[in-house]
């Protein structure tokens, strides 16, 4: 793949890159209309979809940082995009042009003060791993095989930016009034600046592999704080399958259910015992072992979840009081989802509306076992979410609702959902992890 010699980092030249994108679009739409005279619609529109995922992806990739991020944010999202950006996005967790060996010693002389070779035994010039904030190299060091994860030159300088260009999609795309979504888009774009804090990511890996080495057939890698800074992390290099690949392969359901069972307890743990969570969980941040066991290798977004959150939000994953109209209702205000400025309209609307969602989101919470490859749990899903795209109710509404902490507390089931259906895995018992608790 061609490397980068540089990485557009100022206002205008990233601003820039996004509107030859803009120009593409509108040359795809041109052909769109063109091709709806020789095709039926379906098939223009599947080469609009897959033209228009191309362009914006190719200038994404360029810009790097948290413009990809969104990227990559939204390949999670396969029920709300069409399937050829969720396909072309999915690339930005581990398929990306890589910075050249100039740029990435330039990153080792400012923080080091030395080449890279001058601090390992032996450092690969390649990448071999590039995704949306950072790029990994293998590197040896007294015998050891390493991993040497460095980030993009100028990322955290364009965050307030690049997310400026991404809000009126964000808010066209999710229906967001631009009054009163602030905080969201505050919570995003503090997420961020952590996720380019290697020093925060250090402390936070090597305190949550720590809490969570005694959960069974889990591995994490060791980190080295004397081989890392606020740019550059290390730690070993672990050896497996891209979660993606494993999942690919005719494994036996044995196997499937052994490493389903293994992502719940961790992600549950954190949750319930832990009270942070690592909320990125997309396929480019695990591999599996030749002795099946799951491989943590990166822990950049880890969400703390506030007790007055946690509190009410797991409480109303019970059944019990879901179908319990005083309590649902309670519940509603406290997590910020129902508003006293509402109007009766919309409290009605938002409660029906929620009551659906959690109904069906929190059905695996409200069983002993569940099985996640149950093609009709993730097709109900897929039509709720198309449903509720296409009511004409929403318009004229405030769809801003609920508190900031279910950004990345939705990120993070919808990630794990997803993960647990591609893996197909079956018979998972929901409260093993409590197992475990110390």
């Amino acid at each position: 793949m061609k490397t980068l010699n540089k990485i557009p980092t100022g206002k205008i030249e990233r601003t820039g890159t996004l509107l030859k994108a803009g120009a593409k679009i509108g040359v795809n739409y041109i052909k769109y209309y063109g091709n709806k005279i020789s095709k039926d619609e379906k098939e223009a529109r599947q080469i609009l979809n897959e033209d228009n995922a191309t362009d914006i992806y190719d200038s994404l990739k360029e810009l790097k940082g948290s413009a990809l991020k969104v990227a990559q944010m939204l390949s999670m999202e396969k029920n709300i995009l069409p399937q050829a950006y969720v396909e072309k996005f999915s690339l930005s967790q581990f398929s990306v042009p890589p910075l050249s060996g100039a740029l990435v010693k330039k990153t080792f002389r400012k923080y080091f003060g030395k080449n890279p070779e001058a601090m390992f035994d032996q450092f690969s010039a390649e990448s071999v791993n590039a995704a949306s904030i950072g790029q990994v190299h293998r590197a040896k060091k007294e015998g050891k095989d390493l991993a040497v994860k460095i980030q993009y030159p100028g990322v955290r300088e364009s965050i307030s930016s690049d997310l400026k260009m991404v809000k009126p999609i964000a808010i066209k795309m999710f229906n967001i009034k631009k009054e009163g979504s602030e905080s969201y888009f505050q919570e995003v774009e503090n997420k961020l600046f952590e996720e380019t804090d290697y020093n925060l990511e250090l402390k936070r890996s090597q305190q949550i592999s720590a809490d969570c080495s005694h959960l069974p057939n889990l591995k994490f890698p060791k980190y080295y704080p004397d081989l890392s800074c606020e740019k550059i992390i290390t730690m070993d290099w672990m050896s497996g399958k891209h979660f993606s690949e494993f999942t690919k392969l005719n494994n036996s359901q044995e196997n499937l259910n052994k490493i389903g069972q293994t992502l719940w307890d961790f992600y549950m743990y954190q949750m319930h015992i832990l009270k942070q969570v690592h909320a990125d969980p997309h396929p480019g941040n695990f591999l599996i072992s030749d002795t099946n066991e799951l491989l943590v290798i990166d822990f950049g977004c880890v969400k703390e979840i506030p007790e007055d959150f946690y509190q009410p939000y797991f409480e109303l994953a019970k059944e019990e009081n879901l179908k319990n109209p005083e309590i649902f209702r309670q519940k509603l205000y406290q997590l910020e989802i129902l508003r006293d400025d509402d109007t009766e309209k919309e409290q009605e609307f938002f409660s029906k509306l929620f009551y659906e969602l959690l109904e069906l989101f929190t059905r695996p919470f409200n069983r002993e076992i569940f099985d996640f490859s149950d093609e009709g749990f993730f097709q109900e899903i897929a039509d709720l979410g198309q449903r509720y795209a296409k009511l004409s109710d929403m318009k004229g509404m405030n769809a801003n609702r609920g508190s900031k902490h279910f950004i990345y507390l939705n990120r993070t089931f919808f990630g794990l959902y997803n993960m647990m259906h591609d893996l197909k895995a079956k018979d998972i018992v929901i409260s093993h992890y409590k197992n475990f608790v110390k």
